[in-house]
C-alpha cells in the first residue's frame, strides 16, 4: 500500500517542474530558432512534454489527483526566474542561456531522481510499470548529457574574452 497523501504532493511538485521546464526550454528553443542551439533546444522541449504526459499517465495509474494549483505556482515560478539580473535590462542577456540551460538541467536531474523513486516503489506497487520507468529514466539520463554539452558550449562562449557576438545569440561554431 502506497502513502497516497505524500507521493501525491510528491508527483505533482514534479508535474510543476516539468511544466515550468517545458516553458523554459520552449521559449530557448524559440529564441534561438535559426541557431545550432535551436534544433537541440527545440527536441529536448518536446521529449519534456511527453515526459510530463508520462507523469500524467502514472498519476493516474495510482489514482492520484493533479493539483492544478501547484501548476500554476510553477509557471508563476518559471515567470519570477525570467526577472534575475543578468547584466541587461531591456534586452536577453547571453548569461540567460547559462542560467536556463543549468536549470533545466537541475530539473531532469530530478526528473531522474523522481523516475529512480517511483522505481523503488514498483516492488511494492504493481500498478507501477517498471519497463516504461526504466525507458523514461534512459531517456532521463540522455537528456541531461545533452543538456550538459550545450551548457559548457555556451558557458566558453558566454565567458570567452569578448563574450558572445552583439544580440546575445550563439557564435556560429566551426565543428
Amino acid at each position: 500500500m502506497t502513502d497516497s497523501t505524500h507521493l501525491g504532493i510528491y508527483l505533482n511538485d514534479h508535474l510543476a517542474g516539468s511544466a515550468a521546464g517545458v516553458a523554459v526550454l520552449r521559449r530557448a528553443a524559440r529564441v534561438h530558432r535559426g541557431t545550432e542551439l535551436g534544433p537541440p533546444l527545440a527536441s529536448l522541449a518536446l521529449e519534456v512534454t511527453q515526459d510530463c504526459e508520462s507523469l500524467l499517465r502514472v498519476m493516474a495509474d495510482l489514482g492520484l489527483p493533479v493539483r492544478r494549483r501547484r501548476m500554476v505556482l510553477g509557471r508563476l515560478a518559471e515567470k519570477a526566474g525570467r526577472l534575475k539580473l543578468n547584466g541587461r535590462v531591456l534586452s536577453r542577456s547571453p548569461l540567460s542561456d547559462v542560467v536556463e540551460l543549468e536549470a533545466v538541467r537541475l530539473g531532469v536531474e530530478g526528473k531522474a531522481c523522481a523516475w529512480r523513486s517511483l522505481e523503488a516503489l514498483a516492488g511494492t506497487e504493481q500498478r507501477i510499470d517498471v519497463v516504461r520507468l526504466q525507458e523514461l529514466l534512459r531517456r532521463a539520463e540522455r537528456q541531461i548529457q545533452v543538456l550538459e554539452a550545450l551548457r559548457v558550449e555556451r558557458a566558453a562562449q558566454v565567458f570567452a574574452a569578448g563574450g558572445p557576438n552583439v544580440g546575445g545569440g550563439p557564435r556560429s561554431s566551426s565543428r
